[in-house]
């Protein structure tokens, strides 16, 4: 079932949870290019921090970042025109990217 609401878009402020905060996320990610970019992202964040701890080699943490953020912002700026949730509420937006990537994965929000 789709779950983005169009209508939540506007910046409450005032968010005291993850869930609460979720939908107004949603609402900045109402591409499915956007969420596809974001997918990616983070799919590559769990790859590349899996492959640091199994290997050992703790260099590969630095691509984290640049491989969640680059995709992210390439969906806000190029795709949706938006800011990114993620400068006002870093905290929010980190824990939502995962909520998004696992409603995705388990087909409550279209992919």
């Amino acid at each position: 079932m789709e779950q983005v609401n169009r209508d939540v878009g506007i910046d409450r402020g005032d968010y005291a949870s993850v869930a609460e905060f979720y939908p107004f996320y949603l609402s900045q990610h109402a591409s499915r290019v956007n969420r596809r970019l974001h997918f990616i992202g983070t799919s590559l964040v769990i790859g590349f921090l899996v492959a640091a701890l199994t290997r050992g080699n703790f260099w590969l943490l630095l691509a984290v970042p640049v491989a969640g953020y680059a995709f992210a912002w390439i969906g806000h700026f190029v795709v949706e025109k938006n800011r990114p949730a993620t400068f006002k509420y870093p905290i929010y937006s980190l824990a939502c990217d995962f909520v998004m990537y696992k409603d995705m994965l388990l087909g409550r929000l279209k992919f």
